[in-house]
């Protein structure tokens, strides 16, 4: 059975969510490992899919460019999960990494990913916080990683022309914090990775884009057996118009600057420029 659906960039979050906590590697170390989970919103779905925690939102894109949270807002941006059980990471992320290995896994975010599957994220602080600092160390440590990031994150240049062209340094005046890029050395795992993940025989891609509440949306062709198919739809149906995920007061973003900008570079927002989306 063939179906044809269409899921915007949030409801795509919560299907990758689902095909994450599908895969056997995430329940056998979910049982016996460590799972680190690094915050953003497609990792927040997943930490919610996971142990039912919704993690606090640090930088973002939005229509006003690369912001960050409006204030200071109590609760984890960074988890672990030890063998089932989820505490915060937030301080202490060196010391959790130092203790993984080849049998445990961390799953972050990307903002760009290239043709050749190369990802990283944008990092507005002085080499991306306590989060930025770890990318390194878990590939020293062996650590397997997987880089969640939807197909709107995919972009025609390669990382090396990407890394090559910005710098928090670089621009003269950014909309929002001007960013660098922290590459994340893992294995991408977008929609129709996750499709596949939860039982679909094959997906293509027939169509990218949209309008109003469907810009950014992803068009799909499923094929798989008729129970499963019309299974599937049932559940996207029922995640029809969902928002990202998140702990509410940290999706709030700043208006001129928030609590980081003495850190944050050439944000146009702090000469008080008049720009509202």
């Amino acid at each position: 059975m063939k179906i044809q659906v269409t899921l915007t960039v949030e409801e795509g979050k919560r299907v990758i969510a689902k095909g994450i906590s599908s895969l056997p590697e995430v329940n056998r170390v979910m049982k016996e490992g460590i799972i680190l989970l690094k915050g953003g919103t497609t990792v927040s779905a997943i930490s919610e899919a996971l142990v039912g925690i919704k993690l606090r939102i640090s930088g973002r894109i939005t229509g006003r460019g690369a912001v960050t949270a409006a204030l200071k807002v109590d609760g984890p941006h960074s988890i672990v999960i030890k063998r089932g059980k989820a505490e915060t990471a937030d301080g202490h992320l060196e010391e959790i990494v130092s203790q993984m290995g080849p049998k445990d896994l961390a799953i972050c975010g990307a903002n760009i990913v290239d043709k050749d599957g190369n990802a990283a994220m944008m990092a507005g602080r002085f080499f991306g916080g306590e989060p930025g600092r770890i990318l390194p160390l878990l590939q020293v440590e062996g650590v397997p990683v997987i880089v969640v990031a939807g197909l709107e994150k995919y972009s025609p240049f390669s990382l090396k022309e990407a890394l090559s062209a910005c710098g928090r340094n670089v621009s003269d005046l950014s909309m929002g914090m001007s960013v660098g890029l922290v590459p994340i050395v893992g294995e991408v795992f977008n929609e129709i990775d996750a499709i596949y993940a939860l039982g679909a025989i094959q997906v293509t891609v027939i169509g990218r884009g949209g309008i109003c509440e469907g810009a950014g949306s992803s068009t799909f062709l499923v094929e798989g057996d008729s129970t499963w198919a019309n299974g599937f739809m049932e559940y996207l149906c029922s995640i029809k118009g969902s928002l990202p995920s998140g702990i509410d007061d940290s999706l709030k973003e700043c208006l001129h600057c928030g609590p980081g900008a003495l850190d944050h570079l050439n944000c146009m927002y702090k000469r008080r420029i008049n720009y509202h989306v």
